[in-house]
C-alpha cells in the first residue's frame, strides 16, 4: 500500500473544497432551495469580484486583520509572562490559576455591552474582546507547560551555570514552545472568530460589520462572499502560525 508524496498532499487537499463547490452548484443548479437564499457559487464569485473592484472588501479585511492583529499581540504580550510566573511558582499558581480558570469560562461576546458602554464604537472594543479572547488560554497553556518541564531540566542547567535570562532562553521557551505554539494557534481562530462577532455589533467596518450590511441588504450572494473571504483569511493566518513549529529549536516537538 503507497502513500501519498509530499507533493501529491497539496493536491489532495483541494479535493474537499472542489467536492464541497460541485455539490453546492448542483443543488442550486437543480433549485433544491431557492436562489434568493441559496445563490449559486457563479453568483457568489461575481459578487466577490465586485467587492474586491470597488475596494470595500480591502478595506474591511485590512480593519479585521489589524484589530484581530493587535489584540492577539496583547494576549500573547500578557499572557506568556504571566504564564511563565505561574508555571514557575506553585504559590502564584494557588493563588491565581483560579480567578483565571473563572475569567477562561466566560464567553467573550459576554463582554460585548461593557466594551460599547467603556470603548465606544470602532476599534476599541473589538481589540479588547479580542484580548479578552485570547489571554486566558495563553495564561493556562503556558502555566501547564512551564508546570511540565521535569525538574532535572533545571538542575542540569543550574550545574552548567544557566541562569536568569539564559536559563529562560535556553530552557525554559524551548521546552514549553510546541505547547504554545499550539495554542496560539487555537487562540488565532478563536479571536479571528470574535472579531466578525464583534463587528456585526460594534462595528462601522470589518468583515463582520459587512456580513451584517449584506445581510440588511438582503444580498445574500454578498454574505456568502465575505463568508468565503473569512474562511480563507482564519486558514491564511493559521498556516502562518503553523510556520512557527518549523524554527529548529522546537522542531522536536512535532516530530514523530
Amino acid at each position: 500500500m503507497t502513500s501519498a508524496g509530499p507533493r501529491t498532499l497539496p493536491l489532495l487537499g483541494l479535493a474537499g473544497p472542489l467536492a464541497l463547490v460541485l455539490v453546492w452548484a448542483a443543488a442550486s443548479s437543480l433549485g433544491l432551495f431557492p436562489s434568493s437564499l441559496f445563490p449559486h457559487p457563479g453568483t457568489v464569485a461575481r459578487g466577490l469580484v465586485t467587492e474586491l473592484a470597488s475596494g470595500r472588501l480591502l478595506q474591511d479585511m485590512i480593519a479585521s486583520l489589524f484589530r484581530v492583529g493587535v489584540g492577539f499581540l496583547l494576549a500573547i504580550g500578557v499572557g506568556i509572562p504571566a504564564g511563565l510566573l505561574l508555571g514557575h511558582s506553585a504559590v502564584a499558581r494557588a493563588a491565581w490559576l483560579p480567578l483565571v480558570n473563572f475569567f477562561r469560562n466566560l464567553s467573550p461576546l459576554a463582554w460585548i455591552p461593557f466594551a460599547i458602554l467603556w470603548l465606544g464604537i470602532g476599534d476599541p472594543p473589538a481589540i479588547f474582546l479580542i484580548f479578552m479572547a485570547g489571554v486566558f488560554p495563553v495564561v493556562i497553556a503556558t502555566t501547564a507547560a512551564v508546570a511540565g518541564i521535569p525538574s532535572v531540566y533545571f538542575r542540569v542547567a543550574r550545574d552548567l551555570g544557566l541562569d536568569g535570562w539564559r536559563l529562560l532562553r535556553d530552557v525554559t521557551l524551548p521546552a514549553i514552545a510546541p505547547q504554545v505554539i499550539t495554542t496560539l494557534r487555537v487562540t488565532a481562530g478563536l479571536s479571528w472568530l470574535v472579531v466578525v462577532a464583534a463587528e456585526m455589533i460594534a462595528g462601522r467596518d470589518g468583515l463582520g460589520f459587512a456580513v451584517w450590511d449584506a445581510r440588511n441588504g438582503l444580498r445574500i450572494d454578498l454574505l456568502a462572499a465575505v463568508m468565503v473571504v473569512i474562511g480563507l483569511l482564519g486558514v491564511a493566518i493559521d498556516r502562518v502560525l503553523r510556520q512557527l513549529s518549523h524554527i529548529p529549536s522546537v522542531r522536536w516537538g512535532y516530530e514523530r
